[in-house]
C-alpha cells in the first residue's frame, strides 16, 4: 500500500446573513484568523450571504489558501464558497429544482437559489471533487413543510456526485449543512446514492455529538436543549474513493474553541467539522472484496430509501392537488367580494381606508391565482421530476439484483 495524499478538510455554516446575524463581522474576522493558521488544506463554507464578508475572507486566507471560489446564485447568492491549498481546475453549479418558497421572505431560502457547487481540484497530478451544498433548513421538525423540497435536494446532490465521478478522480468529498440529521431520510438518500461514507463512522464509535444547537454554543436557544440536549448533528463531511485507493480517517473533531478570544459569543451558531484522512492506493484482494461487499449492502440500502422517497413523492402531490383547489376557492371568493365591493359606496370619512382595502384584496386574490396556478404546476413538476429519476434509479437496481 502507498500513502498518496494526506488532507485536513474543514466544513462550517458561518451564518453570515446581513443585518440579522448577531455579531456577523467580528465573527467573520475571526472566523479568518483560524483559517489563516494555515492547518487545513481544503474549506468549504456556507451562509457566506455577504460579498464583503467573502472579499474580507480571500484577501485574508491568500497566503496559506490561494484558490478560491465563489458560487454565484439566486438573488442573494448560494451562501457557498470553498478555498483550497491547490489549484481548482474546474469549477461547476447545479440548482436545485425545488428551493422553497418565494413569498416565505422570513426563511430566504428560495432568494439564494440554492444547489451544489464542485470544484474540481488537482493534487498531485490527481484529482479531488470537492463538492459544498447547503440544504433546505428544517424550521418546524413536527411539522416540515419542507421535507419533500430537502428529499428532492439531497437526490439531486448524490445524482449530481455520482454523474460527475470520473476516472481520473481519486477521491470525492461533500462538505456543508445539509440540514438532516443522521438516519432522516434526506441524509440516507445522500449516503446511498452517492455511494459516499460519513467520515464520522469511519473513525469513532462515541455517541452522536451535535454540530447545531449545542449546550457549549452562545446563540443556542436554551429551549432546544429541552428537547435534545446534544444538539443535532447536520453538518458532515461525506467521502468516497476512487478505484483501487482506500480511505484512513485518522481524526474527526470540532475544531472551533467555544468563544471567540476576547469575545462572550461563538463563531457561529453552527459548530465547524474538520477531519483529517489519508487517501492509498491499493491492490490488495481483501480490500476490493470488502468494498463489493458494502456496494452491495449500500445497493439494499438504497432500495428502500428510494421506496420510501417515492411514496413521499406522491403524498406530496396529492397535497398539491388539494392545494390547488384551496386556492382556486379562496381566489374566487376574493373576487365575489371585490365584485360586492364595486356596487357599494365608501362611507363618508373612510374612502381611503375603503380603497387601501380594496388593493389588498386585489393583491391577495392575485397571490391566490399565482399559487394556484403558476407556483402549483412549477412545484408539481420539481417533485414528479424527482420522483421519475428515482423510479428508474430503483428500477435498474432492481435490474442488476434480479
Amino acid at each position: 500500500m502507498m500513502t498518496v495524499l494526506q488532507l485536513n478538510i474543514l466544513t462550517l455554516n458561518i451564518w453570515g446573513i446581513p443585518y440579522i446575524s448577531k455579531d456577523r463581522e467580528v465573527r467573520v474576522k475571526a472566523i479568518g484568523d483560524v483559517l489563516a493558521t494555515g492547518e487545513y488544506d481544503l474549506v468549504s463554507l456556507q451562509e457566506v450571504w455577504s460579498d464583503a464578508d467573502y472579499q474580507h475572507l480571500k484577501s485574508r486566507l491568500a497566503k496559506v489558501l490561494p484558490h478560491t471560489h465563489y458560487f454565484y446564485s439566486g438573488v442573494i447568492g448560494s451562501g457557498l464558497c470553498v478555498f483550497s491549498k491547490f489549484p481548482i481546475e474546474k469549477v461547476f453549479y447545479h440548482s436545485w429544482r425545488l428551493n422553497g418558497y418565494v413569498h416565505r421572505i422570513q426563511h430566504g431560502d428560495w432568494f439564494g437559489g440554492k444547489g451544489v457547487g464542485l470544484a474540481k481540484i488537482r493534487i498531485n497530478d490527481q484529482y479531488v471533487n470537492f463538492y459544498t451544498a447547503h440544504l433546505h433548513a428544517e424550521y418546524d421538525r413536527a411539522c416540515d413543510d419542507y421535507m419533500t423540497h430537502r428529499v428532492i435536494q439531497a437526490f439531486d446532490t448524490a445524482q449530481f456526485i455520482e454523474s460527475t465521478r470520473s476516472h481520473d478522480c481519486v477521491l470525492q468529498i461533500l462538505a456543508g449543512d445539509l440540514n438532516t440529521e443522521p438516519n432522516d431520510l434526506a441524509q440516507r438518500i445522500i449516503l446511498t446514492t452517492s455511494r459516499m461514507y460519513d467520515t464520522f463512522h469511519l473513525t469513532t464509535n462515541d455517541p452522536e455529538f451535535g454540530t447545531n444547537e449545542c449546550e457549549k454554543n452562545s446563540y443556542t436557544d436554551k429551549a432546544a436543549l429541552v428537547t435534545c440536549p446534544k444538539g443535532k448533528r447536520i453538518d458532515y463531511i461525506f467521502v468516497r474513493p476512487g478505484q483501487h485507493q482506500k480511505i484512513e480517517v485518522n481524526d474527526y473533531k470540532l475544531p472551533l474553541p467555544k468563544r471567540v478570544p476576547g469575545h462572550d459569543f461563538s463563531y457561529s451558531d453552527h459548530e465547524a467539522v474538520a477531519v483529517t484522512l489519508k487517501l492509498a492506493s491499493t491492490t490488495s484482494i481483501s480490500d476490493e472484496k470488502r468494498l463489493l461487499e458494502n456496494e452491495q449492502q449500500i445497493m439494499e440500502e438504497n432500495k428502500v430509501a428510494l421506496s420510501e422517497c417515492i411514496r413521499h413523492c406522491d403524498e406530496s402531490l396529492r397535497e398539491l392537488q388539494n392545494n390547488r383547489k384551496n386556492y382556486s376557492m379562496a381566489a374566487i371568493a376574493m373576487i365575489v367580494i371585490l365584485l360586492n365591493m364595486i356596487e357599494l359606496q365608501a362611507p363618508y370619512g373612510v374612502k381611503t381606508v375603503f380603497l387601501v382595502v380594496k388593493i389588498l384584496l386585489t393583491a391577495l386574490t392575485m397571490f391566490f391565482i399565482f399559487m394556484g396556478t403558476i407556483w402549483n404546476v412549477i412545484e408539481k413538476h420539481g417533485i414528479l421530476s424527482g420522483k421519475l429519476s428515482m423510479e428508474l434509479l430503483l428500477k435498474s437496481i432492481e435490474k442488476v439484483n434480479s
